[in-house]
């Protein structure tokens, strides 16, 4: 393989790489996103029980929920923006793939070439001296 293969295999791997990592972390705060919203409704329904329990908590259930709706709706968005991000990334690592795979292609391709070449090269050295041979 020849070295300006080698060094374009090595940075698409490098490449992929990072974007993988990159993906992971978007992954991992997509995961917290949603995890913030499960939590958010299961401090709802916390909430909404004790409203049943305690009159006083009865009266500020309204304007308990009415922040919660708030911060549920925010975390939708974050979940929406980090999905968005994260299907990019994806695109990115699939197109930085099959760079790679190109380009290993063409590295394989241009080794079996010059195998080929060597071979027929080898033949006609040969062919060559046997018409030496015969002829003298």
């Amino acid at each position: 393989m020849t070295a300006w293969a080698q060094s374009l295999i090595r940075i698409s791997s490098y490449e992929v790489e990072t974007l993988q990592k990159r993906l992971a972390e978007i992954t991992a705060r997509r995961a917290s996103a949603e995890m913030r919203i499960a939590v958010l409704e299961a401090e709802a329904e916390i909430e909404q029980e004790r409203a049943r329990e305690d009159a006083e908590a009865g009266l500020l259930l309204q304007a308990y929920l009415n922040g919660w709706k708030l911060r549920k709706s925010a975390a939708e968005a974050d979940v929406v923006e980090i999905s968005a991000e994260e299907e990019g990334a994806r695109d990115a690592l699939t197109g930085a793939f099959e760079e790679l795979k190109k380009f290993e292609h063409v590295a394989e391709t241009t080794r079996l070439n010059r195998l080929i070449a060597a071979g027929k090269r080898e033949t006609a050295a040969f062919d060559e001296l046997g018409l030496r041979r015969r002829a003298g």
